[in-house]
């Protein structure tokens, strides 16, 4: 299947075409631009001169959906609709987490997505099988339940990064600085799209685990 797919869940954004010959065209941007509205399409664009796909032989679209910062799901979804609307193409959401944790090499593998407010996005993978439902939770909390569960998970993701004390502490390995390992892979969100069924565009929304940190007014 040749599919594009991108996630903006994190600070970075990356998109990438995965053709039906296994060839991949990847891109992404720097973690620490915050700059979805901006890089996104760029990016998008790059993959596909790259991959020498025209868009009538793409067969669906796939994206990150979250959990993650809010801005960003947004603009990453609200990009992969506009795409799907045009082209008529497939769109197949993808839970960012799954995707994380598909780059990390050891089982368990931690995905931890940093949620802000000083709690993690977490879930628990086991050779591909979900055994943690995504949560919001503080990282002490985190590393309770796995204490509890005596398990040796490898965490990585910006949470991981950002809570590498407290996690280490409690005795969670957690991949070096610098690994690619943290970073959402968009070719991870392709590749997990062909076990995702198609939504149409209008049903595919953010995850957001909890309420944003903005809330309405009233008066």
């Amino acid at each position: 299947m040749n599919v594009l797919g991108m996630d903006t869940s994190t600070d970075a954004s990356a998109a990438c075409v995965l053709r039906h010959d296994g060839q991949h065209f990847e891109v992404r941007t720097d973690p620490g631009s915050r700059a979805h509205a901006r890089e996104l399409m760029p990016a998008v664009v790059e993959a596909m001169d790259r991959s020498a796909l025209d868009w009538g032989e793409l067969e669906a679209i796939a994206v990150g959906i979250g959990p993650g910062a809010f801005t960003g799901l947004r603009i990453g979804i609200a990009t992969a609709r506009a795409l799907a609307r045009a082209t008529g193409l497939q769109l197949r959401p993808v839970s960012s987490l799954a995707a994380l944790a598909r780059g990390i090499d050891a089982e368990p593998a931690l995905p931890l997505i940093d949620a802000r407010r000083g709690e993690l996005f977490v879930a628990l993978y086991d050779r591909g099988e979900e055994r943690w439902p995504a949560f919001a939770a503080t990282p002490e909390a985190v590393a309770a339940r796995v204490a509890a569960e005596g398990t040796s998970p490898l965490a990585a993701g910006n949470g991981s990064v950002r809570f590498r004390g407290v996690l280490e502490a409690a005795g969670i390995r957690v991949e070096p600085d610098g690994s690619r390992a943290h970073e959402v892979s968009a070719l991870h969100i392709c590749e997990l799209a062909a076990g995702v069924p198609p939504a149409p565009p209008e049903a595919v929304l953010p995850d957001y685990l909890r309420l944003p940190d903005a809330k309405p007014r009233t008066e």
